[in-house]
Formats: C-alpha cells, sequence, structure tokens
C-alpha cells in the first residue's frame, strides 16, 4: 500500500486460529468481538453504522475500497468500530464522488486494519463455531487466549448515543417524530423527514417526561449495539414510554428493547445477521422481502408461550433460522423489526414500513 505505513501482523482468535495479513492504519493492539458482513456494497455504511460498536468487523466480499472514501455515504460522523478486517483493500479508488483511499481514512480514524486475510476461511470458521473475540497484534505470542476470551463489549449505547437533542426536517412540519439514540443510523432520520416530518433526536438515557411534554405524534425507537439487556435503565423507562399510547416504531437493537420491556426474552445468536441479503417472510401478507440486518441477538418469540401472544403477533420470520424478525404490538400501538428497513446501503424492500408508520401516526391524531 503505497505511502502507507505496513508491517505483518496477525488475527489470534479465543479458540487459538492464527490468521496472517499485513497490519495497516492503527497499529495498536487490538482486542474485539469478530463478526462477519456479507454486503457486497456499502463499506462505508458499514464501517459508520454504531451497531458495530466494540467490533472486529470482517469484509466477506474480496475487495474493499474501490470506489474510496465519500462522506454523504456516511451514517454516523465517524466509525465506532474497534478493528477492520479484509482479503485486499484497494489503494486507487475510482469514483466521481471519492473524497480519498480508504486506507488514508481509516488511518487518519485510528483503526486497525488488518489486509490480506483469508477472509473466506476465517468466516467459514466464524459459521461453524460461532461468533468469538480475536485480537489483531503483531505475532501470535503477543496474544493471550484468556484475556481474549474474556473480553466483552459493554457501555456500547452510552458510548454511541448523541449527547444532546437536535433537531431535523422542516421545523413548520405538521408531522412530529422524536427519534431515541440508541446508535442510530443516520439514514432513520432522512427517511422520516422525507416523509415530511420533524425529526428531534434525543439521548438513549431520555425520560419519559421529557418525551411528554414534546408531544410528539410518534416515536422511533433506533438501532444500535451490543447486548440489549445490559440496559435495564432505559427498559424501564421504555415501559413508561409505552403507557404514553403514541405510535411506536423500532428498529434492530430498538426492538430488542421493545420486546424485553414487555416481557419477551432476548438472547444471544451463534453468529448473527449481517450484511444486505438476508429474507424473512411477512407473515400477514405471506410475501418475502430481502432484507438488510445487523445484529448479534434475536428476539426469542415463542408462538405457544401465551404472554408472547397476548403482547404481540409475529409479524417478520427469518427464513434462513425461522428467528423472530418483526413484531406488531397488541395492547398499544407499535411495530418492531429486527432488519433495517432504511437499507443503507442494501435492498429496499421494506421501506415502506415507513409509511405504514406515518399511517399510524395519523391514525393516532385522528383520535
Amino acid at each position: 500500500m503505497i505511502g502507507t505505513e505496513s508491517k505483518p501482523g496477525c488475527l489470534v482468535l479465543e479458540n487459538g486460529a492464527v490468521f496472517h495479513g499485513t497490519r495497516l492504519g492503527s497499529m495498536n493492539n487490538t482486542t474485539a468481538e469478530i463478526v462477519f458482513a456479507t454486503g457486497m456494497n456499502g463499506y462505508l455504511e458499514t464501517l459508520t453504522d454504531p451497531s458495530y460498536c466494540g467490533q472486529g468487523v470482517v469484509q466477506t466480499f474480496p475487495l474493499i475500497g474501490n470506489y474510496g472514501v465519500i462522506p454523504e455515504d456516511f451514517e454516523s460522523e465517524k466509525p465506532h468500530l474497534s478493528a477492520y478486517i479484509a482479503s485486499e483493500i484497494c489503494g486507487e479508488p475510482s469514483n466521481f464522488r471519492s473524497r480519498g483511499r480508504l486506507i488514508d481514512w481509516l488511518t487518519e480514524q485510528d483503526i486497525p486494519v488488518l489486509s490480506g486475510v483469508d477472509t473466506r476461511t476465517l468466516t467459514r470458521m466464524l459459521r461453524d463455531r460461532g461468533t468469538m473475540n480475536g485480537m489483531i497484534c503483531d505475532t501470535p505470542e503477543q496474544a493471550d487466549l484468556a484475556q481474549i476470551r474474556a473480553y466483552r463489549v459493554k457501555d456500547t449505547v452510552k458510548r454511541t448515543t448523541c449527547s444532546a437533542a437536535y433537531s431535523l426536517g422542516d421545523a413548520s412540519a405538521t408531522r412530529h417524530i422524536v427519534l431515541l439514540d440508541f446508535g442510530a443510523k443516520a439514514n432513520i432520520a432522512r427517511s422520516l423527514v422525507q416523509r415530511g416530518c420533524r425529526v428531534t433526536v434525543m439521548p438513549a438515557d431520555t425520560k419519559c417526561e421529557e418525551i411528554a411534554k414534546l408531544e410528539p405524534d410518534g416515536i422511533m425507537l433506533s438501532n444500535g449495539a451490543g447486548d440489549p439487556a445490559d440496559n435495564p435503565e432505559i427498559i424501564a423507562e421504555l415501559k413508561k414510554i409505552i403507557a404514553l399510547n403514541i405510535p411506536i416504531m423500532a428498529i434492530c437493537l430498538g426492538h430488542q428493547l421493545l420486546a424485553l420491556a414487555n416481557g419477551i426474552p432476548t438472547a444471544k445468536l451463534k453468529f448473527g445477521h449481517r450484511g444486505a441479503n438476508q429474507p424473512v417472510l411477512n407473515l400477514e401478507t405471506n410475501r418475502m422481502a430481502i432484507t438488510s440486518q445487523n445484529h448479534g441477538y434475536q428476539v426469542q418469540y415463542n408462538p405457544n408461550d401465551a404472554h408472547c401472544r397476548e403482547t404481540a403477533d409475529l409479524l417478520y420470520l427469518n427464513l434462513n433460522d425461522n428467528t423472530c424478525e418483526g413484531l406488531r404490538y397488541r395492547k398499544f400501538p407499535a411495530i418492531s423489526v429486527q432488519f433495517h428497513p432504511e437499507a443503507c446501503a442494501g435492498p429496499q424492500d421494506t421501506a415502506f414500513l415507513f409509511d405504514e408508520f406515518m399511517q399510524m401516526t395519523e391514525v393516532q391524531k385522528c383520535r
């Protein structure tokens, strides 16, 4: 990589497996939860998605960086992931929107990078054995397997939420949506603004009383990173927010937190759903959709459990592993989905869910 500092390095997984490559970007030894993303494009959106906080992302597509760095495509102001692993990073991007080389930007952002890795074998190992922790370092001898295994991703919502409330969209818009930021992708707010909404983005620890004072027409619970059960204060506040009876739409981590607030448990997946090619089935229409996803936990909706049935209807089902992908709540106006209907980058099959949310807010205003 011309003009970029590099040296030999490796990824050591908690099971002792070693993958050799070339170190680029930050040269700090870094431990992270190693996950893979299957998107054939959208690497900029992946790098800036706050949902990857604390993780080392393996890109399964063999060539990354071929269209350079395009800030307009970012999903947040900076990358939140801990490390980046690729088979090859392009040194000469070609795109009329490009502002520079990917590796230069990653170096500026102090992200540890390992290139030249056999990502195919690495991905197969993660699929077979499940998500594992790993360490990027110079030599295998530097890695302490006990410390690698002990690593846990913590405080991800606190690390990625906004520090203060701010507004987006036309200040005179008639429809007002509060977006609770648990590590929100920028395209969620953009999707609401495009539908004529004024959006107030609020920190994750915002109290119910503060939201109620704004008298919003709807509440959006954003995506985010980490174990949803690690957020008991947020879950407790969501129970109060539900009682406001304001229409709610929840995405990804928001979907999981809303489930926990309603007594439906969550659990960690073997290797998570990440990428832009995840098939789901809408159980109301019996139509399939291809979705963009990025999560390591699932909502454990059990149709044979009386509490689950009384609380919500199963709306979407993952066709790869039959996990819950969406719920429609029975006792208050809310829909929640595990995938990303804003899909940036990714398929637009489920973007209509934002329109359904708009209809929910309209119905509520008429009551």
